[in-house]
């Protein structure tokens, strides 16, 4: 009888013990992550999940038209934390999708290079004395080539419109940069304010790059597979030196510029929404995203800098232009969607 009672409490403790082993596992806290392919591998996720007893859910998105859909549609207010580039930032802060950091519970921004730690001059991150993202990862967005079609390596944006490369150039579906960089081309010297006769100017001459054109790609996979089977010649690089690594990964022999009139380049940051369930875990990822160990697996990874890193010698020696916010979204977004559909040049 005390043998078969010692057996029933040695069972109770087990599955007591068992419980409490279970518990964290059981109650688990899901993060909802929103970001760009290649920010948050599998294996990243599962040492944040382990390491805080969290489970980690993250939307990819190919756009920053997606992005803000996602972000600001009211079935989709779910999301702790964004990654996303500067002048968007921005545009969430306006309108109100945002909360603010405190830097004290990010000790890892210490650990960032110096001018990614000077928070204020770094346009759209904070307002009205409130920090509301922190730097994570940037890129240059300049030219890709294939070497065995150019003796020398091109110099200027504007070899897109060159003849030679009739359907053998990849562009980027992005109304905001295709205006930029095309004003770039043609020397406007505020690319993202442009008024109404340089407007016109810029849309007649994307509408003339379609006869270059063989496709528009969202995803830097989607346009490295399109390079290899379509023996594409130029790539514009929305995502830079992180395609850059895809292609050569995949084969190619190509080569990367910053053109002489000056490259867009983006920084993405990572910040909070206002409606974040979870405001403790997603600082906590966000201060993890910022350890030096997932910031140099993302370099090796995805070929992008981390905010830990210094500047390529290329990109040292070249006028690097910030994205910042356009005159006009909406309008330049309507008169992407006609260039890309097709609209007859007489229409613009």
């Amino acid at each position: 009888m005390r043998q078969t009672k010692r057996k029933n409490l040695l069972r109770c403790g087990l599955l007591v013990s068992f419980f409490f082993a279970m518990r964290p596992v059981l109650g688990l806290e899901t993060l909802r992550v929103l970001a760009w392919p290649g920010y948050a591998d599998p294996d990243v996720v599962a040492r944040f999940e382990q390491r805080y007893q969290a489970k980690v859910e993250v939307t990819y998105v190919d756009s920053d038209e997606v992005l803000w859909s996602r972000l600001h549609s009211p079935q989709d207010q779910r999301f702790d934390v964004v990654a996303a580039n500067t002048v968007e930032i921005a545009r969430y802060v306006a309108a109100g999708l945002l909360a603010p950091l405190d830097l004290a519970a990010l000790p890892n921004t210490r650990r960032q290079s110096p001018r990614f730690q000077a928070l204020a001059t770094i346009p759209g991150l904070v307002h009205d004395g409130r920090i509301y993202a922190v730097p994570y990862t940037y890129s240059t967005m300049g030219l890709i080539y294939d070497r065995r079609q150019f003796r020398t390596p091109p110099q200027s944006m504007n070899v897109l419109w060159n003849p030679r490369y009739r359907h053998k150039v990849l562009a980027f579906n992005s109304a905001a940069h295709n205006f930029s960089f095309t004003a770039l081309g043609l020397g406007i010297a505020h690319p993202f304010r442009l008024d109404r006769e340089q407007m016109k100017h810029v849309t007649r001459r994307l509408v003339a790059l379609r006869r270059n054109i063989l496709t528009y790609y969202t995803l830097p996979e989607e346009a490295t597979e399109l390079f290899m089977e379509h023996k594409v010649a130029l790539l514009f690089a929305n995502y830079g030196t992180q395609q850059l690594a895809q292609l050569r990964q995949a084969g190619a022999d190509v080569g990367y510029v910053l053109p002489r009139e000056g490259a867009l380049a983006w920084l993405d940051c990572w910040a909070m929404t206002r409606t974040a369930p979870r405001p403790a875990l997603a600082t906590a990822w966000i201060n993890y995203m910022l350890d030096p160990g997932v910031g140099a697996l993302l370099s090796r990874r995805q070929g992008l800098a981390n905010t830990q890193s210094h500047p390529s010698a290329q990109e040292s020696s070249a006028t690097i232009v910030w994205l910042a916010p356009v005159e006009d979204i909406a309008q330049r977004e309507s008169l992407w969607r006609r260039i890309v559909s097709g609209d007859r040049p007489e229409r613009f």
